[in-house]
C-alpha cells in the first residue's frame, strides 16, 4: 500500500509538472519590462526558468490559465497594490541570518560609531540613525540592535539610536516585527546573546521585548524616487545583496538614491560580493579588517 501511494504520488507531480504554464519568449519580455520599471530588478535571459517558476505558484492559486492574465491582474486598475506585493515576494530571495557579516560589525564598533559620535560631539547632535535597507526578516537589523545595547550603549550613555529596517516584501516585514525565529536564523548567533536577547518557546526563538522596541520596519522600494526622498538623515546604511539584482542604470540610480539618504561622514556598507566600483566615484572607500565601507565625505 506505502509503495502503491509513493508511486502515486511521484505520477501525480509529474503530471502536475506537465500541466505547468509555460512562459513564452514574448510573455517573458512584457514581464520583464515591468518588474524593471517598477522596482528595477532585471532578468537577464538566462533567468527566465527562474522566473515562470516563481510566477507559476502565484498564478495557479489565483486560477489564472496564462502569464499574460496574471500581468493584466496586476497591472489593473494602475498598479494592483495588492497583489504586487504577492509579486515582490516571489521574485526576491529572503536568505538571511543573524550575524552574518560579522567583519561589518565589528567595523562598527571599533571604528565607525565612535567616530560618528567623536564627529557629532562638536555638533551636539546626540543620536544616531542607522538604516538596514534590505532587512528581509529582521536579523541584520536586529543583530546590530543587539551590539548596540550590549556594547555601545555603556559606553555612550547619552547617545540615542534609531534602527530601521526595510524591505520590498510584505510577508518578511511581518516577520521582522513579530521578532520570531527558527534555530536556522540563530545558527551563528553567540551563545552569550541567545542566553541575554531570546526566549526558547517551541522550538522557535522570540527576540527579547527590549531589543524588538529598539528597531522600526517598514516596507520600502529603493527604486521609488518619492519613497526614497523621505529616507534621510542616516548616518549608517546597510544594503547588502540588493545591487545584485539590478543592470548597471538601476544599480546607479538606487546608490545614488543611498548617498543622498547618508549625512555628511556617514557610511555605506553593501555585500561581501558586491562593489561599486563602476557604479558611483561619490563616495571615500575606507578599509577595515577583512570588509570595506563607503563613506560619505
Amino acid at each position: 500500500m506505502i509503495e502503491q501511494t509513493a508511486s502515486s504520488f511521484r505520477i501525480n507531480s509529474i503530471l502536475d509538472a506537465s500541466n505547468d504554464i509555460k512562459l513564452s519568449n514574448e510573455a517573458f519580455e512584457k514581464w520583464r519590462q515591468y518588474i524593471y520599471s517598477n522596482c528595477g530588478i532585471y532578468f537577464q535571459d538566462n533567468k527566465k526558468y527562474l522566473l515562470e517558476s516563481r510566477l507559476q505558484k502565484r498564478i495557479k492559486f489565483l486560477g489564472l490559465d496564462s502569464f499574460d492574465q496574471y500581468l493584466f491582474h496586476v497591472q489593473k486598475q494602475n498598479g494592483n497594490k495588492d497583489e504586487q506585493k504577492y509579486l515582490y515576494e516571489a521574485i526576491t530571495i529572503n536568505e538571511t541570518f543573524f550575524f552574518r557579516n560579522q567583519p561589518q560589525l565589528e567595523a562598527l564598533i571599533s571604528k565607525v560609531i565612535p567616530e560618528l559620535i567623536a564627529h557629532k560631539n562638536k555638533t551636539g547632535n546626540k543620536t544616531i540613525r542607522i538604516w538596514s535597507a534590505a532587512s528581509s526578516s529582521g536579523e541584520e537589523a536586529y543583530s546590530v540592535a543587539m551590539i548596540i545595547d550590549d556594547l555601545i550603549k555603556p559606553m555612550y550613555p547619552g547617545y540615542n539610536f534609531e534602527i530601521i529596517g526595510t524591505d520590498l516584501s510584505q510577508a518578511v516585514i511581518n516577520t521582522a516585527k513579530s521578532g520570531l525565529y527558527k534555530e536556522y536564523s540563530v545558527r551563528q548567533t553567540p551563545s552569550y546573546y541567545l542566553k541575554k536577547y531570546f526566549r526558547i518557546t517551541n522550538n522557535s526563538y522570540q527576540i527579547s521585548e527590549n531589543i524588538l522596541n529598539m528597531v522600526k520596519f517598514k516596507i520600502l522600494n529603493l527604486y521609488d524616487d518619492l519613497a526614497m526622498k523621505a529616507m534621510i538623515n542616516y548616518d549608517i546604511i546597510f544594503c547588502a545583496n540588493v545591487l545584485i539584482y539590478f543592470d548597471m542604470k538601476s544599480k546607479m540610480k538606487v546608490v545614488s538614491h543611498l548617498y543622498n539618504s547618508l549625512n555628511q561622514k556617514g557610511y555605506l556598507f553593501i555585500g561581501y560580493s558586491e562593489t561599486l566600483h563602476g557604479i558611483s566615484k561619490a563616495f571615500l572607500v575606507i578599509s577595515f579588517p577583512k570588509t570595506i565601507g563607503y563613506k560619505k565625505e
